[in-house]
């Protein structure tokens, strides 16, 4: 899964154990469903973020990300 907004996708790595045993794992992204609303188009978009994606939100606006995510063809 990946946050369209920020680009944040899963993460591996090594599970280490005492004895320095090595498996690996996966760290998943914090994804959030979240309706904002959009004044341009008078309605609500709904979009599936990450935590950091909704706070890119609060900080630059709604007007700015759904812009770049539609020049990206993201369709929402």
């Amino acid at each position: 899964m990946e946050c369209p907004v920020t680009g944040i996708k899963t993460r591996f790595g090594n599970r280490v154990s005492h004895a320095n045993n090595k498996t690996r794992r996966t760290w998943q992204p914090n994804m959030q469903r979240k309706r904002f609303w959009y004044p341009a188009e008078n309605r609500f978009i709904r979009l599936t973020l990450s935590v950091q994606g909704i706070k890119h939100i609060d900080k630059v606006g709604i007007d700015v990300v759904v812009k770049d995510l539609r020049a990206k063809g993201v369709k929402f």
